[in-house]
């Protein structure tokens, strides 16, 4: 299925071009977020028309996001888990525990923006986790995780 992009994809391009995908990912994941449309005669006529304003929107939340950036570069989360004596944690630290703690510090950060690039976190230490507030947009901070003995 071709279809029109109409935001920046990751791998697979940006706005305005027309590309070709896989019905299923076409209809169940880029026409239900926004991020595409079918690209029929009257779809391409009407993008045009419409292609200043969509790259202004666009423009603006990548300013917003780069903004946002600025302001999480190097923030340090602290979380406490319970752990046994020899700093394994009972359970784990997920992307959903440090995006509870940023709004807890005031970043709208959503949890599927949060990258944990080994996976969730299993012993009390200092880890470095990439926050994708915008696919040009990647932040590191860092997550200080420590021991509560039981």
């Amino acid at each position: 299925m071709q279809v029109i992009l109409l935001d920046k994809v990751v791998n697979l391009g940006t706005l305005g071009e027309i590309v070709k995908v896989k019905d299923g990912y076409a209809r169940n994941f880029l026409i239900p977020t926004g991020r595409a449309r079918r690209a029929t005669a009257a779809a391409k006529t009407e993008f045009e028309a419409k292609r200043a304003e969509l790259e202004k929107a666009a423009a603006a939340k990548l300013a917003e996001a780069q903004a946002q950036g600025e302001k999480l570069a190097g923030t340090t989360v602290k979380l406490t888990q319970k752990a046994g004596v020899d700093g394994r944690l009972f359970g784990s630290v997920t992307n959903h525990d440090i995006a509870e703690e940023l709004h807890k510090q005031g970043f709208a950060v959503a949890k599927s923006q949060i990258r944990l690039p080994s996976g969730p976190i299993k012993t009390v230490s200092d880890s470095t986790v990439s926050v994708a507030l915008h696919t040009d947009v990647v932040v590191e901070v860092t997550v200080s995780v420590y021991g509560e003995t039981a």
